[in-house]
């Protein structure tokens, strides 16, 4: 999991918005996923440190305030996108940021910048799913639509948002 700023960001609102002790950071992390996932998930820090060591697959992160849980594919896809290295995946990945935005972020690039170009979204508490990426055809990239969307649908990194809880 990266520092930098093109990642998704997720915050609790019962959460201060960094964790400074270890407790913290692992109830931060803890809190984007069921406890069903999180419960038995390694927890490491945003700088790779770990925190705490899991059973079940899943890792999660508390983001400086943006809570993560992924399984190895999606972890896999977020060292793609901080090293920009090229992605594919032949299995399907899952990510939960049961927190939702903290920040609108593009729906186009991981990494643009300029809110003034793109679609930009701040989404509510949802879950991220990485297909193989011939799977995402017909699926709209539209997040005004209501329904599961397409996010980053012209990079490696695309893939598909499915809302779970109502936007701020």
């Amino acid at each position: 999991m990266s520092k930098t700023n093109f990642v998704l960001i997720a915050v609790a609102l019962t959460f201060p918005a960094f964790a400074d002790t270890v407790e913290e950071k692992i109830s931060m992390a803890m809190s984007a996923a069921p406890a069903a996932v999180s419960a038995s998930a390694t927890i490491k820090d945003d700088d790779g440190t770990l925190l705490r060591k899991g059973t079940n697959g899943y890792t999660c992160f508390p983001g400086s305030g943006s809570p993560m849980c992924n399984d190895a594919v999606w972890v896999k896809l977020m060292g793609a996108i901080e090293s920009k290295a090229d992605f594919s995946s032949d299995s399907i990945g899952i990510s939960y940021m049961l927190q939702g935005d903290a920040e609108a972020g593009s729906n186009d690039s991981p990494y643009a910048s300029d809110q003034a170009k793109g679609t930009w979204i701040k989404e509510g508490p949802h879950l991220m799913i990485v297909v193989p990426k011939d799977l995402l055809k017909g699926l709209s990239s539209d997040p005004a639509s209501g329904a599961p969307y397409v996010m980053w649908k012209d990079t490696p990194y695309a893939h598909i948002m499915i809302p779970v809880g109502p936007r701020d």
